[in-house]
This record gives structure tokens, sequence and C-alpha cells, in this order.
């Protein structure tokens, strides 16, 4: 091992260990924490519901449903089960402070808001959103409830701050009120509910970047969304996504239009960059020693949906090697200005993995997967404490570390993010997709720019 990597191993088993007194006051720790969420439940007998709540999902039971939580804690598990799947109090106000109390302990202005779906493996029929759909987490299609996650990610931390509910849109209105879904609740695509969640959260949280995983990347819709409301994004798309370079040099026959370059998938794109193209850059430090990937980009035109971009974007390969020596292959596209350094999207796609941290601490140590719930309410009051509880063990571990001295020092005011400049555009083809309403909310985009008005870069970085 280098002696850099030695050092650094040193590091982190040195704050692997628990000081005495490190735990000391986290049940008193526990009742204040709580204490600014439960504000909104109305009676001094439901605040108590949530605070033996929020304790058992952080105690050692095995499954941490109600009932278990209530016999943790000595208690008729009817009142608690009550309080979780059936009473009516909104769990709104818990993430909106949420949100707040993460915006100010780790708000950055170049943050990023990652969304990914995540699934959750269910028998019957008759919970709330079930269907036979696919479940990432066993790889196939299967009888499941899917929640879209929102994590916001800086260097300081990154931590879970909202969820919404897929509704399958096979979902009947008889069905929909067996589960309690409430009258105005109508299906949306996992797209819309992002936009619903960024919408939301978008001013609460400092941030210049938007980011995800699952293939969010191959909706053209999505994109012009993000684009119309002045974000920057950096989202995935699969291998087998067509683009077009534009960068690229075409023969010219002396009469007629110039031609352009064919649409190939954006691997072989990848794969035929020459290697100057591409940059080595070390992210951060890691368990193994330092973060280090390689990352090219290049100007297309990209095909999605059967359809051409009607803007050129960026897209962004970046490839990893693996122990056995073969390399992982990542490709994204983004709307972000032509000069941003390679370094930031390397940034910015390793922060999109931070969510998936988030999910396995929330489902492993705080009891976000443990439910037992058919309800619309029950499994958002379930959903909203186990996120508020996973943040409890954040702040925990970073009173432990105290690696980041302004840790209290609140965030930059909304106004300080960065967004996206307008896109440059290509020859519009034609109007929004079918089968999307857009939301209502008036776009905030600049107009594009015409690509004879422009200087097509380099594909290697600056």
């Amino acid at each position: 091992m280098e002696p850099r990597f030695r050092v650094r191993l040193d590091e982190l088993l040195d704050d692997a260990e628990v000081r005495p007194g490190l735990l000391r006051g986290v049940p008193a720790r526990l009742e204040g924490f709580v204490r600014p969420f439960a504000a909104s439940l109305g009676s001094d007998a439901r605040r108590r519901h949530a605070t033996r709540y929020v304790r058992g999902l952080l105690s050692n039971l095995g499954a941490k449903t109600a009932e278990a939580i209530a016999y943790l804690h000595d208690r008729e598990r009817q009142g608690l089960q009550k309080f979780i799947g059936q009473a009516d109090w909104d769990h709104r106000p818990l993430l909106a402070e949420l949100a707040r109390q993460v915006a100010a302990e780790l708000g950055e202005p170049d943050g990023v808001m990652v969304f990914d779906p995540s699934a959750f493996p269910k028998k019957g029929a008759a919970s709330v959103g079930v269907q036979r759909q696919w479940c990432g987490r066993l790889g196939k299609l299967e009888n499941c409830q899917v929640g879209v996650y929102l994590a916001y990610v800086t260097r300081r931390e990154h931590a879970l701050v909202d969820v919404r509910l897929y509704l399958p849109e096979e979902w009947s209105r008889k069905r929909m009120t067996a589960a309690g879904v409430p009258r105005g609740v109508r299906f949306r695509t996992r797209h819309q509910l992002i936009l619903d969640m960024l919408d939301e959260s978008g001013d609460r949280l400092p941030h210049a970047w938007v980011s995800g995983d699952g293939e969010l990347g191959r909706s053209s819709w999505l994109r012009r969304q993000l684009q119309g409301r002045g974000e920057a994004y950096l989202l995935s798309v699969p291998p087998n996504t067509s683009v077009r370079d534009l960068a690229a040099e075409v023969p010219y026959a002396g009469c007629g239009r110039y031609p352009k370059a064919p649409f190939t998938r954006v691997d072989r794109w990848a794969a035929a960059l020459p290697a100057a193209a591409w940059r080595t850059v070390e992210v951060r430090d890691a368990e193994k020693g330092p973060l280090v990937v390689q990352v090219a980009r290049g100007l297309v035109q990209a095909l999605t949906e059967r359809r051409p971009s009607d803007v050129a974007e960026l897209a962004v390969a970046v490839r990893e090697r693996q122990p056995d020596g073969t390399w992982e292959h990542d490709y994204l596209l983004s709307n972000a200005p032509l000069d941003t350094p390679l370094e930031e999207f390397a940034r910015v796609f390793k922060a999109r993995n931070r969510v998936e941290e988030c999910l396995k601490r929330a489902k492993g140590e705080a009891g976000l997967a443990d439910y037992q719930v058919r309800t619309w309410a029950g499994w958002h009051h379930h959903q909203a404490l186990s996120l508020i509880a996973a943040w409890f063990l954040t702040r925990e571990t970073r009173r432990g570390k105290k690696e980041d001295p302004g840790a209290d020092r609140a965030a930059g005011p909304p106004g300080d993010r960065v967004t996206a400049p307008p896109a440059v555009g290509v020859r519009p083809p034609g109007s929004d997709p079918p089968n999307h309403d857009p939301p209502a909310a008036a776009e905030r985009g600049g107009p594009v720019l015409s690509l004879p008005a422009m200087q097509t870069p380099a594909t290697s970085a600056a």
C-alpha cells in the first residue's frame, strides 16, 4: 500500500473508534431533536407517539413495526398503530422542517439534488400503490410499492429530505378509496413526482445541480422541464441512447447542404473518443484510497423517445477501473455551460451515488422498509418519521467526527444558487410528446441559441 493510502487508512480507523462518553446524553438529545418535528402534530399524545416511534426506529429491533415498537416501550399496540396508520395528521410539515434543518447544517450553493426511485416488495394487493412493476431491489418485475426519493448532497454530508409514493396508472379510484388515497390525488408519472418535489424543496435547499439515476435522462420531457426551471442537470441515460456528435467533421461533397454526423449509440460514441478527450479526476478520498474516475464530454444532439432533442446538450462519459482491471462506464446528458470543468461533472456524478448510501442507511438503521401499513396516510407517516430518524443518525455521526467546523453555520439564501443558462438550440422539431401533462408552473428559461450562431467546442476538457 502506498504511504499516502496508509495515512488515510489510519485516519479512517481512528474515526471508527467510539470514544468513551460519545454516546452519553443520546436519549436527551433525541427528545430535543424530535420536538420541532412533532410541534405540528397538535396534541401532546401525538407528540409522545412520534418520539416513541422515532426511538423505536433507532432501536435494535429486528422488525421496526408499530406493534414491535409499542411493545418495546411497554405500551399497548393499538395506540401507536392508530397514530401511524389511521390518524389524520399531516406529514408534510415534518418533511418541511427536515429540509430546513438539512439546508441549515449541510447547505452549500453548489449542492446537488439527487432523485431516485426505490421499491419495496409486497405480497398482497391491498397495500396502497402495490402493483406488479419493476423492482430494482430484486432486479425483476415483482409485486411492490415504489417511492421516489430526494436526497440532498454536499461536500459536508448527504441526507434524504423528501419522498413521493408512485401510484400506478392501473390503480382505479375504487382501489384508491379503499387505501385511503385523498380524492384530489391523481396518477402522476415518476418524472412529474420529481418535479413536484423540486418545486416544493428547490428554494429550501441551496443547490446548483439536479441529478438522478434510473435512466431519468432518457425523458426529453423531463429535461425540457428542468431547463425551463433554470436547473442545471446531469442525468443518466442508457448506453443505447442515440446521439449525434455536433463537433464531428463530416466530408462535404461541395454542393447542397452540409452533411451531419449520423446518430450513434452513446457508448459507441464514447468508445471512439481520442485518448486526449479523457481526463483523470480524483473526486475525493475513500476508504480504499482516492476515488478516481476518467471523464470525457462532447456537444451532441440526443435522440430520445424516438425524436431528436430540440437543444444541443453535453454528453458526459464517466469510466472507473474495477478491481479486475476492466472499466465500468456511465453515460449522462447535461445542459451545463460548455466550459464546465470535467472535475465538476465527476463531483456531481459521484454525488448521485450518495442517494444509494442514504437509502441503505435508512433501510438498515432507521426502519424505512419495516412498515406494516396499507393506507396512504400510514405509508407517508412511516416514511416521514423514518427519514427523520435517519437524519438524527447523520447528525450524531457528524457530532462524533467533528470534521466540519462550519456545520452550524447557516447556508446562503436560495438566491445564491447557480442556475442553468439557456440551452444551446437545435432547430425545434415539434411540441411536447403526448401522454404528458406538464406542470402549471411557468417556465423561467430564456431563449435558445441556434447552432449556426455558436462555436462548437472540442470534446476534450479545457
